[in-house]
């Protein structure tokens, strides 16, 4: 029996599957080695970016279903092998649009994502925890997210979202994040043995911020979360070095003390030009199961916070939401699983969300920014 479909019509299909770890379609990456078909049957070859690729199982079973969705075909055979040292930097060269030295996506003119830096003015207010919900949040609204963890000494993000795993190496200048929950993550807590404590100086730090935000193939983000460290250190100045359009979220908790210091996270904007588009209120009022509320923390801290920004930097800097005390949200972040894909119906998952709900759209003006269109008369 003659076949119904072509050789194009499978390529055609395979241009529906994504390398995951990339977000591109293997075929745009050069990964298909080759597509036979005898009778109804066909077999496909592709190459991987490594031999042990992570996603090897994921592109395989993608592969096979893209295929086999195609009208008349019988079996379909899936076989893999890696790419040489020159496929990979053939490939590495593709990824940075033609680029031999590795830059910084985020900092350019026309970046699309939205890198959102998520700040304290101490630990122990919830931060990580924060900046982990929030990215899973918009990563439940369909959105690409990543995740730097730029608190080098206090990495944590991780052991939060579940997931040690390193990152796949193409070659010593470009690596493939691992994904958890969604969303791309980095780490200095996936290059050190076991709870190894890190003792750097600054400039070892700002290396090292570097080589995350330029040496990691992120790919097309929606946004870019940062997990900087507690305080006005030296990696809040270098994230304002490296990415200047870099936006600031203050943390805090209600309670006096901490808002206080919070403050001066926020105010370091005055010195690095960024803008600081809101604070969020962690570790609010905990609602016990009786339907009262106890302010454990005291109250009212994020909303002085936001009053006292909005005076020293001439803007409004809104309270973006007050997110009650919950031990799910400590509890669940132990078990490697954010608050909101595990009880999206919780009070504080609800609150995360609707803070998202709040970042997804911006707050600032097109008046007077070029919008690059070209008006012809005829």
């Amino acid at each position: 029996m003659t076949n119904t479909f072509t050789e194009a019509d499978i390529r055609s299909a395979l241009s529906r599957v994504e390398d995951p770890e990339i977000g591109r379609p293997i075929t745009e990456l050069d990964m298909v080695k080759s597509v036979s078909i005898t009778g109804n049957d066909v077999a496909v070859e592709l190459f991987l970016t490594i031999a042990g690729c992570p996603m090897k199982n994921t592109i395989e079973k993608n592969t096979r279903a893209a295929v086999a969705d195609v009208p008349g075909v019988g079996e379909v055979q899936v076989t893999m092998e890696a790419m040489s040292d020159e496929q990979r930097r053939a490939l590495k060269q593709k990824l940075r649009g033609g680029q031999a030295e590795a830059e910084i996506p985020f900092a350019k003119p026309d970046s699309t994502t939205r890198v959102i830096a998520v700040a304290s003015g101490k630990g122990g207010v919830g931060k990580s925890s924060m900046t982990v919900n929030l990215a899973a949040a918009l990563a439940a609204k369909g959105l690409k997210v990543g995740i730097v963890d730029a608190d080098i000494y206090g990495h944590s993000v991780p052991g939060l979202l579940g997931n040690t795993d390193g990152p796949t190496v193409l070659d010593d200048e470009m690596l493939m994040p691992p994904i958890a929950h969604g969303i791309k993550f980095i780490s200095i807590g996936q290059f050190v043995e076991g709870n190894a404590p890190i003792v750097w100086r600054g400039p070892m730090l700002h290396r090292a911020i570097q080589q995350f935000l330029g040496d990691v193939f992120w790919g097309d983000l929606d946004f870019l979360l940062l997990d900087l460290p507690p305080g006005t250190g030296d990696v809040a100045l270098s994230i304002a070095q490296l990415i200047p359009n870099a936006e600031l979220v203050v943390v805090t908790t209600p309670q006096a003390a901490a808002a206080e210091v919070a403050e001066r996270a926020g105010s370091i904007a005055q010195q690095t030009r960024q803008r600081v588009i809101g604070v969020i209120e962690n570790m609010g009022a905990m609602v016990l199961p009786d339907g009262t509320t106890v302010d454990v923390f005291g109250s009212g801290g994020g909303q002085v916070v936001a009053d006292r920004l909005s005076a020293i930097l001439g803007h409004e800097v809104p309270l973006l939401g007050q997110v009650p005390l919950d031990p799910s949200l400590r509890s669940k972040g132990d078990e490697g699983i954010p608050l909101v894909s595990a009880a999206p119906a919780s009070a504080a998952a609800k609150a995360i969300t609707e803070i998202t709900d709040k970042l997804v759209v911006r707050g600032d003006s097109l008046k007077g920014k070029p919008l690059g269109l070209d008006v012809r008369r005829s």
